[in-house]
């Protein structure tokens, strides 16, 4: 039963947010959008238009999304871009985001900062539609009845991989989700080669995989290439001769996890059967799974935890800091199968999203969520390409109308009971609980973890509960390593060098029992 509490709050929701329609914290005004010259033959004529606000704080000031204290969205289509469209807040269609019912509402005669984001499918595989063009004005009033004039005049700046000697990017055709999407769709990924690779052809190399966190891509190896004091160590002879893969995490709705999901695609078959025997044939890989190695970080974490211990004889070493949950009774602070709502908890409180190191609430799951509602031209979470419509679209069953199924009700938070039940097959801790007997003795000396106390996320919950199953093991008894570290936050740690040191250790150790083994010692 719904407290008295929780009852009142859900109804001034309902009021504030009903329909996502716009809330009394603005007076209605238009907002006038036009398409700088040059871009008028790229902007296509359908998208997502969202508008941020927030409070201005001086010329030069830009202020971060996580200070957006409003926000207003619409679907456009039919639109002739060589004239401006006009979008009034009131109109039925426009969603709105404003100021928490909580905190003092805004004053009109403020100036406001106002960011402009047009969102449109590229290449007919992102139902999400990423981020195209933008535009922006450094202060506005918000009198009654004020047009504000915004210009799309950036365009998204296009993916690059800066050329680099021992640098190679990946794009290849994958036939499995092709026929997927029912159109050609390529997987890219980038390699930073070893400092041996030109001067000796003969040699070939152990591999680790990095996969980056939320909505990663494969340019991440531009921070490696650039940075001169990595590569000069990366080119000495101290360091390890080792293929360094950048994974893409590129999908129709965001993150793809590198899973096979009913809604984004085969992507974990698309790499395991397709990607990966390319690139090691491409960089001369040792292309066996002895020789196969993991490391991500936030939402790289749980990828390199979940394919090694959903391909367990694929890969042999997966390091992951600061993982998404591992636990979906702890997913954040959200227990997924008992739990009645993700937007209150059982004290009946507004369940937070995010923390600061001290403990401090600095956002709320409901914001968040209504928040992501905006960004989806579905005008749910479930099309945002953000974090819970990434999680959505990986681990929830494909609905009626096409969508992922939703896991709770995007403006009451009500979590859909059957949904959550669809989700245990990508719990980790849940799998291995059902399936320890059998997948338990491949993971032997293969699973490492580190986490901070004060994740930001709260993904230490999880974890902690992760390492308690771990611990209670038998036949074989784990031995994981899972390491936390008081009063750190989210990835403080994560060092992908160290990592490399770490595979290169296990790799010597694997050569010299193979030397061992062939002496017949």
């Amino acid at each position: 039963m719904i407290s008295q509490t929780k009852l009142l709050a859900l109804i001034v929701v309902g009021f504030h947010f009903a329909g996502f329609g716009a809330p009394v914290t603005l007076p209605p005004f238009k907002l006038s959008v036009s398409v700088a010259g040059e871009l008028q033959s790229k902007v296509k004529s359908q998208g997502r238009l969202v508008l941020y606000l927030s409070p201005y704080n001086g010329a030069g000031k830009v202020p971060l999304y996580g200070d957006t204290k409003f926000m207003l969205a619409c679907n456009v289509s039919n639109w002739n871009t060589q004239k401006p469209i006009v979008v009034r807040s009131t109109d039925k269609n426009v969603r709105t985001f404003g100021l928490d019912i909580n905190l003092p509402q805004p004053n009109p005669e403020k100036l406001y900062h106002c960011k402009l984001l047009y969102k449109q499918d590229n290449d007919g595989t992102e139902k999400f539609a990423p981020v195209a063009f933008t535009g922006e004005i450094e202060a506005a009033s918000f009198k009654s009845r004020t047009t504000v004039h915004l210009a799309l005049n950036r365009e998204a700046p296009a993916l690059k991989i800066q050329p680099h000697r021992f640098v190679k990017e990946i794009d290849m055709r994958s036939e499995l989700l092709s026929k997927f999407f029912g159109q050609d769709y390529h997987l890219k990924a980038s390699v930073l080669l070893p400092g041996r690779f030109w001067d000796h052809p003969e040699e070939k190399y152990p591999a680790l995989f990095l996969v980056s966190g939320l909505n990663g891509r494969h340019d991440q190896v531009n921070h490696y290439a650039q940075n001169a004091d990595f590569m000069k160590w990366w080119l000495s002879p101290a360091a390890p001769q080792i293929i360094n893969v950048f994974l893409d995490s590129k999908g129709p709705y965001g993150d793809t996890y590198q899973m096979d999901s009913e809604n984004s695609g085969p992507f974990g078959s698309a790499l395991t059967r397709e990607l990966i025997p390319f690139v090691e044939r491409e960089c001369r890989g040792m292309g066996t799974p002895q020789y196969r190695f993991l490391d991500g970080a936030s939402t790289g974490g749980w990828v390199v935890l979940a394919l090694q211990i959903f391909y367990p004889d694929y890969f042999n070493g997966a390091w992951a800091y600061s993982p998404d949950p591992v636990d979906f009774e702890h997913f954040g602070l959200i227990d997924i199968y008992h739990d009645e709502s993700a937007f209150f908890n059982r004290f009946d409180y507004l369940q937070p999203e995010a923390r600061s190191i001290y403990g401090e609430p600095k956002g709320s799951m409901r914001d968040a969520i209504l928040e992501e509602n905006l960004l989806g031209p579905s005008n749910t979470y479930a099309t945002s390409g953000k974090q819970f419509g990434a999680y959505n679209a990986v681990f929830s069953p494909r609905d009626k109308d096409g969508l992922p199924a939703l896991l709770f009700d995007p403006l009451t938070g009500k979590i859909n009971r059957q949904v959550a039940e669809k989700w245990k097959r990508w719990d980790l801790k849940y799998y291995l609980q059902q399936n320890w007997e059998t997948v338990g003795p491949k993971l032997q000396g293969k699973l490492w973890a580190w986490c901070g106390d004060m994740d930001s996320l709260y993904s230490n919950v999880a974890l902690r509960f992760f390492q308690k199953f771990i611990e209670g093991t038998t036949q074989p008894k784990s031995d994981a390593q899972i390491v936390f570290t008081p009063m750190a936050g989210h990835c403080a740690a994560f060092s992908h060098k160290d990592v490399l040191l770490k595979v290169a250790e296990k790799v010597q150790r694997l050569k010299e029992d193979q030397t061992r083994h062939a002496e017949g010692k």
